[in-house]
């Protein structure tokens, strides 16, 4: 049984990777921990902010895997002498995955105060034009050569 897709115009060729990555996103959009912003800091340059109070540096993963930017958590578990009268704070484990577009590119990751800093930059690109050029066939209709008239 096929399924029906947004991209399933036979004017849309070439998108199954588009298709992929929107489900990709569709699976992951669920759940909203950790927060996060995401700004546009100028025409060629984003921002992506996650709130991570209480990760270190070398709790946190900032990696590239196939055209997603994965920033992945994970707190060492605290020793079991402490009891807590209430817990309020969350110390789970989170992954949080961003589909990049192609030529996006990851400058850099800054934790400041709680906060992950992703900088990102998106190149300004120049429309292309390609002119293709139309071969003349010899005036012949036909594959053999001979004229069907």
């Amino acid at each position: 049984m096929s399924r029906a897709t947004l991209f399933n115009s036979p004017l849309l060729l070439g998108f199954d990777q588009l298709e992929r990555a929107l489900d990709r996103m569709n699976k992951s959009a669920g759940d909203g921990y950790p927060p996060y912003n995401v700004e546009q800091i100028d025409d060629g340059h984003l921002r992506i902010t996650l709130a991570v109070a209480g990760f270190s540096e070398a709790d946190l993963s900032v990696q590239i895997e196939n055209n997603q930017l994965v920033i992945r958590g994970r707190q060492e578990p605290e020793s079991d002498d402490r009891v807590f009268l209430h817990r309020g704070i969350a110390a789970r484990q989170f992954q949080r995955a961003f589909v990049l577009a192609d030529g996006i590119e990851v400058e850099g990751a800054r934790l400041d105060n709680g906060l992950l800093h992703i900088e990102l930059r998106r190149p300004i690109e120049e429309p292309m034009v390609k002119k293709i050029a139309i071969q003349k066939d010899g005036g012949s209709s036909s594959r053999s050569g001979k004229s069907l008239i």
